[in-house]
């Protein structure tokens, strides 16, 4: 029975076709709630409700969904062991991995978007606390809404769908970050010159789809890393930032760790904001890891702006910022404090982005001095830093 009857007619009186969905969760609890948000949300739609992997393989041809909420750890066949079989038989359906914040659900998680998951989100630890989590159900939410967007406007593209789903996006209230900004004409970003100076320091902001882009950049930054400090945000939970961080140092063979509050910031170092708390530079006796408790900033924490925007204070001109890509707007006012301060700013572009929200924001805002594809920008950088100034 699909939860969504009540809401699947004002869709189609609308003339859009729903986000369809299903709901994969051995916990009883965990998927009657997600299908009942999913159910009571316009232009949503929950097709399949089911209990474990193989369930959820057996019928994903039969259902026909946009996104997909897989849970990692469940008993026959689990989200990991089940994810490769779902994308053998539907390959550009979106998977958002629901995990606990363990570190063996937080690896898995990571793991699986290398192998084709498109997001992932934490599970809060109880019951209690998934069924009085507002920021859980709108989080969820927000990625359903425009993961199944994505999907559908490269369905659209191919020829396969005349509906745009995007036009059903209407994020709930404490959601608001994650909706995407109108998109300009590619003729109205308008790019700003690079800095005049060679930078001395390479920051990194991202959010859905940034563990694979973070890789797939640093990976390709080898030739200057020795002699360069890098400071990064992933808007992530606690644990999956110790991993990211982990999985970043195995990618570059350089020191990669959570940002520590006072430690000095070396050139050869990577440094990644703890989950749930802010990273900054602040002046010590040379630039140094500021970390807080700070509220969040556009709903997130650890958020971009904030680290873009002190380390523009400390380096000023000498500063290379990129915008990976994720949903939202967090970067945009630091990337503008960059901008100010003489520095310059890469975006990621959309077509290689998953989510184009935050790199398009900054673009948009002609803040940028390129918008490139993601296996242009490792070079790109590595030029800026031997002195490359176009």
């Amino acid at each position: 029975m699909s939860l969504a009857a009540p809401v699947a007619p004002v869709a189609r009186a609308a003339g859009l076709t729903p986000i369809r969905v299903m709901v994969v969760d051995d916990a009883v609890v965990m998927r009657g709630l997600v299908s009942r948000w999913i159910g009571e949300e316009p232009g949503l739609e929950v097709v399949a409700s089911v209990r474990n992997g193989r369930d959820a393989v057996d019928r994903i041809e039969r259902a026909d969904p946009d996104v997909v909420i897989l849970d990692v750890e469940m008993p026959e066949l689990d989200g990991i062991s089940a994810l490769p079989l779902l994308l053998e038989k539907k390959r550009d359906v979106m998977v958002i991995m629901a995990s606990s914040l363990t570190r063996r659900s937080a690896e898995i998680s990571l793991k699986s978007l290398s192998l084709g998951a498109a997001d992932y989100i934490a599970k809060p630890q109880t019951n209690r606390d998934v069924t009085t989590s507002a920021t859980f159900r709108s989080e969820l939410i927000a990625k359903v809404r425009l993961l199944g967007a994505r999907r559908k406007r490269i369905a659209d593209r191919d020829g396969r769908f005349v509906a745009r789903a995007e036009q059903t996006i209407r994020p709930v209230a404490d959601a608001r970050a994650a909706a995407e900004p109108v998109a300009a004409p590619a003729a109205a970003i308008r790019l700003r010159p690079f800095s005049s100076v060679m930078p001395r320091v390479l920051l990194i902001g991202s959010s859905t789809g940034g563990p694979q882009a973070l890789h797939a950049v640093v990976s390709g930054l080898a030739p200057i890393l020795a002699r360069v400090p890098v400071l990064i945000t992933q808007h992530m939970p606690m644990t999956f930032t110790t991993i990211l961080a982990e999985h970043l140092g195995r990618a570059t063979g350089r020191p990669t760790h959570e940002g520590l509050d006072g430690e000095p910031i070396r050139p050869g170092t990577l440094y990644v904001a703890p989950g749930g708390r802010h990273m900054r530079v602040r002046r010590a006796d040379g630039p140094a890891i500021a970390i807080d408790d700070d509220a969040p900033i556009n709903y997130c924490r650890p958020a971009v702006d904030p680290l873009f925007s002190s380390a523009a204070e400390f380096w000023g001109n000498a500063v290379l910022a990129l915008i990976l890509t994720g949903m939202g707007h967090d970067g945009t006012q630091g990337a503008g404090a960059v901008a100010a301060a003489g520095g310059s700013v890469i975006a990621q572009d959309e077509v290689t982005s998953v989510i184009w929200g935050m790199p398009g924001s900054a673009a948009h805002a002609g803040l940028c001095s390129a918008v490139l594809p993601l296996g242009e920008i490792a070079p790109k950088i590595v030029r800026l830093f031997c002195g490359d100034r176009s």
